[in-house]
């Protein structure tokens, strides 16, 4: 006797005899009941990964510089996330799915994130990145279905070596499965193990481990006081439990920071902002407080304060060096320790731009040698200055002044008719003394700024030490410069 199968719907379907009578009811079979779409089960899968492949564009070269701040974008979806430079990151999403509402959710709130990259989910890493790399859109929650859709893709998406990829050209060998269907031990003899470690990490058959992406911490507190705050000395009193959080942040790091911005916040007005910049790293809340009250004491604060938010700059590491051992001016001893708070001070009450510092400028013109630069001090590892051994000569080749002037000042020559200059208005003729040179400048030829100089230290009748030099070509005439201490 044959049995027919028996169909559960998926309702709770109404019995025929409350149903209202219809003529084409007898005539017309009830459809079949369609069977439920099944969803992806990714409980059973250890792990599922996300590649996100930014797009190809030859003219976008700062692709590798935008991976670190995508990354900290993925992080809302997964801690865990690794960077694959130089165009593409790893998410491992076995753990999100649910808090997302689904898989499909997911991937929605992604592709939202990661508008314009193709974003392609497999049970690898590796397999996940090759399916973004061939452009392929797709997600893989089925490991068996996961060689037959990486067979057909081109050995180029693993990004082997052109060499090792034209060897397997040259055998036959075009495609992922064509290369996974080759014997193992001749494979591994002919083009290493490393290969065939890849090809299993590939396909699932060893792990494969990823760094994972860790942004630079930072600090970052809000300060909410009771009634709004029209007064500065209000907003410092208010942020210093923020200061001394910071230190704490800082010493348990064992870092500093050279940066500190401040944001007063107001009802209806944008935010104020001060931005303290250091000479060099620093931890102590005391050293911010001082610091801050030099640059906030001088704000005009436009409307009142509600709300205070203090973030740091990126953490430095801090050279920790012991005290001196006898204070500045005695036997020796230096005050390199107080040049930093020093110049602090300067710039929190003068400003960033007012104080500045000197940095040397590839090139041999004496005039564009050195350029303004932030002043950056490094901790001295020794309160004793070390002792040179002082040259044979007072003034050896390449010696240069402190003190140059913005323009080359003519001086006359000597009224013997000796071709010595000498100075310029003088009674008498009198001359300078060279006592070293000359140190020849011959540049800047290829941007039409070309100079063809002799330098020379000289003294005048005062003995005071300058640097003067004479033109190689045209009238040869003789120039001051500068002036040595």
């Amino acid at each position: 006797m044959n049995r027919q199968p028996r169909t559960t719907p998926l309702f709770d379907e109404q019995p025929a005899a409350s149903l209202p009578p219809s003529p084409d009811r007898a005539a017309s079979p009830p459809p079949p009941p369609v069977p439920p779409t099944p969803l992806p089960d990714v409980a059973r899968l250890r792990e599922l990964w996300a590649a996100v492949q930014l797009p190809a564009s030859a003219s976008d070269a700062a692709a590798p510089a935008r991976l670190e701040p995508l990354a900290a974008a993925a992080q809302r979806f997964t801690p865990r996330v690794s960077l694959e430079p130089p165009d593409a990151l790893l998410l491992e999403l076995r753990g999100s799915v649910g808090l997302f509402g689904g898989l499909a959710a997911l991937r929605a709130r992604m592709q939202a994130c990661f508008a314009g990259a193709r974003v392609a989910l497999a049970p690898t890493p590796l397999a996940a990145l090759t399916l973004a790399r061939a452009g392929k859109s797709c997600c893989i929650t089925d490991p068996a279905r996961l060689v037959s859709r990486l067979s057909p893709l081109p050995l180029a998406c693993l990004r082997w070596p052109d060499e090792t990829v034209a060897r397997f050209g040259s055998m036959g060998v075009q495609t992922i499965g064509e290369a996974l269907r080759l014997p193992r031990a001749g494979f591994a003899q002919r083009f290493g193990t490393a290969l065939l470690v890849c090809l299993d990490r590939l396909v699932g058959r060893s792990a494969d481990p990823r760094f994972e992406f860790a942004a630079a911490p930072r600090f970052r507190q809000h300060c909410e006081p009771s009634f709004e705050l029209a007064d500065t000395a209000f907003v410092l009193r208010t942020i210093e439990p923020a200061l001394a959080a910071l230190e704490v942040f800082l010493r348990e790091r064992q870092r500093g920071i050279a940066a500190l911005r401040l944001d007063l916040e107001h009802r209806a007005l944008p935010a104020t902002r001060c931005v303290l910049r250091l000479a060099s790293p620093e931890h102590r809340a005391a050293t911010f407080a001082r610091l801050l009250a030099a640059r906030v004491e001088s704000l005009v604060l436009p409307a009142p304060v509600r709300r205070c938010t203090l973030q740091s700059g990126p953490l430095l590491e801090q050279a920790v060096a012991s005290e001196g051992l006898w204070q500045p001016g005695e036997h020796g001893g230096g005050g390199h320790a107080r040049m930093p708070a020093f110049l602090e001070e300067l710039r929190a009450r003068l400003g960033s731009q007012v104080v500045q510092g000197l940095a040397l400028a590839p090139g041999h013109r004496p005039e564009r040698l050195s350029a303004a630069a932030a002043p950056v001090l490094r901790a001295s590892t020794s309160a004793l200055p070390a002792r040179r051994s002082s040259p044979t000569l007072p003034w050896a080749p390449g010696t240069r002044p402190l003190w140059l002037l913005r323009e080359p000042q003519r001086l006359g020559a000597a009224p013997d008719g000796s071709g010595y200059p000498c100075e310029a208005g003088c009674d008498g003729g009198r001359r300078f003394e060279l006592l070293a040179g000359p140190e020849r400048i011959e540049t800047g030829w290829w941007d039409g700024d070309d100079i063809a100089r002799d330098y020379y230290v000289a003294a005048d009748a005062e003995g005071a030490r300058q640097w003067i030099f004479r033109e190689r070509g045209g009238s040869r005439r003789w120039f001051l410069h500068g002036y040595f201490g």
